[in-house]
């Protein structure tokens, strides 16, 4: 059914974010088709991502790079956004909180008396002493309303003071429609198909998408992978995506002879899709994902998921006994155990995938534009 957002009067939406991540720039492309849409971005892009790593073009909204410093891999301290927000907007988002940009905005938006929302992908509460919590409350629960990713990063921010009678729940992801289509067609084909072509000698196979440059690998837990793979049957194969290894996973091969894992380096995202359509199963055993848009992307391919409790999209997305397994972090045995029941049991596997599909199908970024504007104006 058709709907009417944005129809009507059309809002005037300041969004600030701090790179053009590809992700963002599609789902604002989508979100200027509602309301006339700015997006200030702090810098073009972070240190410690590949150089192909980059978004498309602004067709749908009209975007503004920040003259600033930078202070961090992709965090700066820009100056200038204090002359933008003296503009007329209908409504202000900020995404996130924690760049020296965002707290000057949030401290002068304040002072001005001037509303704003505050979006954030995921957030897990960690043990901090009384002076952070304070810091980040302070920022958090100065906000209108916020955007959230789902019912545990609802948590997180009522955490630090916000109103869940305000906290505005949208599929977070990074697929469109037409990712979802195209990924439809990729899967009328045999895995074996994919397997061949990719020099796959293994039956089964696991996949992991995440970069070591992350904490040197520890970050996305490939050290519990690779000690699962010790202990795993060899004729699974271990799959990871990402970045170059470092030298101490590749000695770790070497001297445990772990023939089945193979570290395939950095895949552009057409590339990446070949690795998905050919894996039997998903692995992320990450120590940290305030959610891990990968989630979303192997489920699209209909693959059952393995991952932590510190993952928010497996938190959010991953039910034992409909398509995967939460586990703790560190646990490579339990990890074994489940890699095993699933990949042994055919109609364990075939039931969890396709539940993994039809669990995703509402994650687009169209929806999450839809969900966006839909909220803005219920509000104003």
């Amino acid at each position: 059914m058709e709907h009417n957002y944005g129809k009507n009067k059309r809002l005037r939406v300041l969004f600030l974010a701090n790179i053009p991540s590809p992700y963002r720039v599609d789902f604002f492309n989508e979100f200027g088709k509602y309301c006339d849409l700015t997006v200030c971005f702090e810098g073009t892009s972070a240190t410690d991502r590949d150089s192909k790593w980059v978004g498309n073009k602004a067709i749908g909204f009209s975007d503004i790079y920040l003259k600033g410093v930078r202070t961090g891999s992709d965090n700066f301290l820009c100056l200038e956004i204090l002359r933008i927000l003296n503009e007329k907007w209908d409504a202000i988002i900020l995404g996130g909180y924690s760049t020296p940009t965002l707290m000057l905005t949030i401290e002068y938006l304040k002072i001005k008396k001037i509303e704003f929302f505050i979006e954030v992908d995921g957030g897990l509460i960690s043990e901090e002493n009384k002076v952070k919590y304070a810091i980040k409350k302070h920022f958090i629960a100065s906000a209108k309303g916020w955007f959230s990713s789902g019912l545990k990063t609802n948590e997180y921010l009522t955490h630090y003071g916000a109103d869940e009678n305000r906290c505005f729940i949208y599929p977070f992801t990074s697929l469109t429609k037409l990712d979802f289509e195209k990924t439809n067609e990729l899967l009328k084909i045999e895995k074996n198909e994919y397997k061949a072509r990719l020099g796959i000698i293994e039956d089964k196979i696991l996949l992991s998408v995440g970069r070591f440059s992350y904490q040197e690998g520890y970050g996305k837990g490939y050290d519990t992978l690779m000690r699962c793979a010790e202990i795993l049957d060899n004729k699974i194969g271990i799959y990871i995506v990402g970045d170059n290894p470092t030298e101490e996973f590749i000695t770790w091969k070497e001297n445990k002879n772990l023939t089945n894992v193979h570290f395939v380096g950095f895949k552009t995202k057409q590339e990446l899709a070949y690795y998905y359509a050919a894996a039997d199963a998903f692995v992320l055993m990450t120590r940290s994902d305030v959610w891990g848009l990968v989630i979303n992307e192997a489920m699209m391919f209909n693959l059952p998921i393995i991952t932590t409790e510190m993952c928010v999209a497996g938190v959010e997305l991953v039910k034992e006994n409909e398509n995967g397994f939460v586990l703790s972090v560190d646990d490579s045995i339990n990890l074994k155990n489940k890699v095993e029941l699933l990949l042994n049991d055919e109609e364990l596997l075939r039931r969890y995938s396709e539940n993994s599909g039809k669990k995703i199908l509402g994650y687009t970024i169209e929806e999450m534009a839809i969900r966006h504007i839909k909220y803005l104006e219920e509000i104003l």
